[in-house]
């Protein structure tokens, strides 16, 4: 048997370029299905809160909402909602049932959710985290830490930080079941963007969800569709992040590529502007 002649390098670098190797396949982002998800409505409550300018007498009912992701094999809360009794009574909240409760009207049993993203930490976006006891929580490293720490030193604000939600998150770090979103731009989960700037409050995030037809949900980077219409921010960290909390609805309608599918935190339009059945909406199938 003659001995098979050894490859040179030239010979090697011949073949590869006369026989690329095939180039890898791009990471195909889930198509998820989103649906929004009414668990409670606050009654009457100001909308001069909510838009900045707005009549100081002006009231609304305005939806508590969570959204809901489906694909990829992953089942993604974007806000968890609120439980605590404190929050029941001091405000005058009307077709109240738990997060996991209001989910599972869309199919999904609480243990089933793999992930939530956090936008914020006040009372009505983190407060549920508890009840889904798998979830991995996705929240920026800033936000983490301003409300963990420096927020209850001398000068720090914590007004809407509920100091058991701060010890659920904690203990869900502890756990390793804590994410950190490091800043602006970043993807979170294939598909799904978080940026920041709007300062609802010290390192708020909204999302976007990818597609054919992409959908930014604000939760309250924009409370309402009049924010959008009306060209009027909303509540901010500081006064002096109104112009930001402006850019940055801005940024979301590019971001979605239409103001129809910038997804205001408490508008009930929402639930209209979508085919819903009940309690949810119907934002994008899969």
């Amino acid at each position: 048997m003659r001995a098979r002649p050894a490859i040179t390098l030239t010979a090697l670098l011949a073949t590869m370029l006369l026989h690329p190797a095939a180039p890898t396949a791009a990471v195909q982002a889930p198509a998820y299905s989103i649906d929004a998800i009414r668990y409670a409505t606050i009654r009457a409550f100001p909308v001069a809160s909510l838009v900045i300018g707005a009549p100081r007498d002006e009231r609304m009912d305005i939806a508590m909402v969570v959204w809901l992701m489906r694909g990829g094999g992953r089942t993604i809360l974007f806000d968890a909602g609120f439980h605590r009794e404190r929050w029941l009574q001091q405000f005058d909240v009307a077709d109240f049932i738990p997060p996991d409760s209001a989910v599972r009207l869309a199919g999904v049993r609480a243990a089933d959710v793999t992930d939530i993203i956090i936008s914020h930490a006040h009372w009505d976006h983190m407060g549920g985290i508890d009840l889904f006891p798998n979830a991995v929580i996705h929240i920026q490293k800033d936000e983490f830490h301003y409300y963990a720490g420096e927020a209850w030193q001398e000068g720090g604000r914590r007004g809407g930080i509920d100091t058991l939600d701060i010890i659920a998150l904690v203990r869900r770090g502890i756990a390793g079941k804590v994410r950190f979103v490091d800043g602006d731009d970043v993807e979170v989960l294939p598909g799904i963007v978080a940026y920041t700037g709007a300062r609802h409050t010290y390192a708020s995030q909204y999302i976007r969800v990818g597609g054919d037809e992409p959908f930014v949900l604000a939760s309250d980077n924009c409370y309402l569709y009049r924010n959008i219409e009306d060209n009027a921010p909303g509540a901010t960290f500081d006064p002096a992040d109104r112009p930001a909390n402006m850019a940055a609805i801005a940024r979301m309608i590019e971001l979605a590529g239409s103001t129809d599918r910038v997804i205001p935190g408490h508008d009930p339009l929402q639930f209209q502007r979508y085919p819903a059945t009940g309690r949810v909406a119907r934002l994008r199938s899969r």
